[in-house]
């Protein structure tokens, strides 16, 4: 339980991006660089070799915070055993989102085999990095994949994107921001409405867009993540508690997903995030009720219940 200005609150978090050995690995290389140069240079504490160590890691910071339960990323293709593993050793705690390119050779087929492993909970689809859209065929077949699982959960990045660590390490961020219009989505949504989709960063940016398309489809949702940056192309009349407030004349309060898109330690969870969202839905009148479904019941509405094997 974390305090906040309703009392204590349950709060879990939908958006932790888990950056494992691999995955700094798999950057470091990119850049020609090994592990610890680019650790070092991102300003990163080098994580374990053994990703079960980075989850006990993560669940004792969360433990720090007061947080509980949160959906973890595999933040590049190719990573997603190593979020398998932090999910198979905090089964209660820790979900998992995998990314995957419905581009590369056999992407259907790996994802599909992962998630019949039964610790993946979702697949993570980033149009603009990887040069598809929604609309496109290889988008379509991996949101079947999805459907063939009852449960699974597409979350897909909308709007502008920035990689921090990609641009610190001097890697290609020439991402194609026309492909990534969550209108591109609104097929889908109807064509799979058991499939539970979620819009991070109320969409990044095209936020008329999110809420045309979350308000044509109650099968679409909103994960509230990060500092939110894109207010400023709203012409500095938008805010937090604007941005909540539109939201939920569209979407109600059960469609919103807290996230905070903590990632690196030493930071660690980012706190602020949730202080500064938590004070922009009190300032709005949002009920005590309402805040622990945005904050923590949500979760587990979309993610589901887990219980730890004794």
């Amino acid at each position: 339980m974390i305090q906040s200005p309703w009392g204590e609150l349950r709060v879990n978090d939908s958006h932790v991006h888990f950056f494992s050995h691999r995955m700094v690995s798999m950057a470091a290389a990119a850049a020609g660089l090994n592990g610890e140069q680019a650790a070092s240079k991102l300003g990163w504490d080098q994580p374990a070799e053994d990703p079960a160590e980075l989850a006990v890691q993560w669940a004792k910071e969360l433990d720090r915070a007061g947080a509980g339960r949160a959906a973890l990323i595999a933040s590049v293709p190719g990573d997603e055993g190593s979020v398998v593993c932090a999910a198979a050793r905090f089964p209660g705690r820790f979900v998992g989102y995998m990314m995957v390119n419905p581009l590369a050779e056999r992407a259907c087929e790996n994802a599909a085999g992962v998630l019949a492993g039964g610790r993946m909970r979702g697949l993570c689809l980033f149009p603009a990095m990887h040069g598809y859209r929604m609309r496109d065929a290889p988008a379509e077949a991996m949101v079947a994949v999805a459907a063939a699982r009852p449960g699974t959960v597409v979350f897909v990045h909308c709007g502008a994107l920035s990689v921090g660590f990609r641009k610190a390490l001097g890697l290609d961020c020439g991402f194609e921001l026309a492909n990534s219009n969550p209108l591109d989505l609104h097929r889908l949504a109807q064509r799979h409405p058991l499939v539970n989709f979620v819009v991070p960063h109320f969409g990044a940016g095209l936020f008329r867009e999110a809420l045309m398309l979350a308000d044509l489809c109650p099968n679409v949702y909103f994960d509230t993540s990060s500092g939110n940056r894109w207010m400023r192309y709203e012409g500095g009349h938008m805010d937090l508690r604007e941005v909540f407030r539109r939201s939920l004349d569209v979407t109600g309060p059960a469609r919103l997903l807290f996230g905070t898109d903590s990632s690196w330690f030493p930071r660690g969870w980012h706190a602020a995030i949730f202080e500064a969202q938590a004070k922009a839905l009190y300032e709005i009148g949002v009920s005590a009720e309402d805040a622990e479904r945005i904050f923590g019941g949500n979760f587990d509405n979309v993610f589901g219940i887990e219980t730890p094997a004794s």
